[in-house]
C-alpha cells in the first residue's frame, strides 16, 4: 500500500511540475518588450525571434505598459511618430527617407528602425485596449517595410510577393490613419522610383 501511494504522489508531483512548466517557461521566453497579458497573433509571435537583438529601457514608457526599445543604437523614442504633429504616414515620409536612388539606402539603418517599430507593435498588442494606438503605429511600420522593399528591389533582389513594393504600398495606404491626399500621393510617387 505504501509503495503504491508513494508512486502516486511522485506521479502527481511530476504531472504538476510538467503542467506548470510551460506557463513559467513562456513568461521567461517573452522578450522584454512583451509586457502585457494579451496573447499575440501568430504572425506577430512568429516574428519575435528576429527581434532577439532588441533591448529595453524599462525606465521609459513609450506607450502605456510598453518600454522604450533599442536596436543597434536606434531607439524607438528617437523616432516616435507620437511626438509629431503630422499624420503617422506624414511623419514616416519626413523621418524615413531614402536617397533618390533607393539602391543607395542604408538598409541596416532602415532595418533597425523597423525592428524597434516591430518590437513596440508586439508590446502594444500584448496590452489590452490599444487598438487606437496600434492603428496609428502601423502606418510608419508599413512605410519602413515599403522603403526596405524599394531599396532591395533597386538592388535587383528577387522578393517574395508579400515583400514587394506593390504589396507594401497597399499596406501603407490601407493603414494611413489621418494621412492627407498629398501624403498618399507622395508614397505612391516613391513606389515608381526604383
Amino acid at each position: 500500500m505504501f509503495a503504491k501511494s508513494s508512486v502516486i504522489v511522485c506521479a502527481l508531483a511530476l504531472v504538476s511540475g510538467v503542467l506548470s512548466a510551460p506557463v513559467s517557461l513562456s513568461k521567461r521566453q517573452n522578450p522584454c518588450f512583451v509586457t502585457g497579458s494579451v496573447a499575440l497573433p501568430a504572425e506577430v509571435a512568429d516574428s519575435l525571434a528576429g527581434l532577439s537583438g532588441v533591448t529595453c529601457n524599462p525606465s521609459v514608457e513609450v506607450i502605456p505598459g510598453v518600454p522604450d526599445v533599442t536596436s543597434n543604437g536606434v531607439s524607438f523614442s528617437s523616432i516616435d511618430f507620437q511626438k509629431s504633429k503630422l499624420s503617422p504616414v506624414g511623419f514616416a515620409l519626413e523621418s524615413f527617407k531614402t536617397p533618390c536612388d533607393p539602391a543607395k539606402a542604408d538598409l541596416d539603418l532602415l532595418q533597425n528602425q523597423l525592428n524597434v517599430y516591430l518590437a513596440v507593435e508586439a508590446g502594444v498588442r500584448s496590452q489590452p485596449n490599444t487598438s487606437a494606438v496600434l492603428a496609428k503605429l502601423k502606418g510608419p511600420k508599413f512605410f519602413l517595410q515599403f522603403q526596405i522593399a524599394r531599396a532591395r528591389t533597386a538592388l535587383g533582389e528577387q522578393l517574395g510577393v508579400a515583400d514587394t513594393v506593390e504589396h507594401q504600398l497597399g499596406k501603407v495606404t490601407k493603414n494611413a490613419v489621418g494621412a492627407s491626399a498629398d501624403e498618399i500621393a507622395q508614397v505612391e510617387d516613391l513606389a515608381t522610383t526604383l
